[in-house]
């Protein structure tokens, strides 16, 4: 078995290249259909995360308690003031949280449907 096509989701962590990733990197994997780029770029603490809308990269937003949520993959989500703060328990924590919902479960069910078909 192997996998065709591109990846739905890319991240990357970056530092000097922070302009090359947000800028040249972004309109390649937008070419290349990646649904959902995520950027942390650790020199100012900043997290993008962007999902592909009609062929254009759109901000998520977090939501009220600070999560970023996947379009993607539901439950996959990230606590960006936890991991800005170095917080990394309650960033494992959100991460958990997540898989611990029903849509996470559906998307789970799905994959393993497709893996058995």
């Amino acid at each position: 078995d192997y996998l065709a096509g591109a990846p739905e989701l890319a991240a990357e962590v970056a530092a000097s290249t922070a302009s090359y990733d947000l800028h040249e990197k972004k309109r390649a994997y937008r070419r290349c259909g990646v649904q959902e780029y995520l950027v942390w770029r650790v020199d100012d603490g900043e997290i993008d995360w962007f999902a592909l809308d009609e062929g254009a990269y759109r901000s998520l937003d977090s939501s009220e308690e600070g999560l970023i949520e996947s379009r993607v993959f539901p439950g996959l989500r990230l606590d960006a003031g936890a991991l800005r703060r170095g917080d990394l328990a309650a960033v494992l924590d959100a991460a958990r949280a997540g898989t611990d919902t029903d849509a996470h479960a559906a998307f789970a069910q799905t994959l393993d449907d497709r893996r058995a078909a």
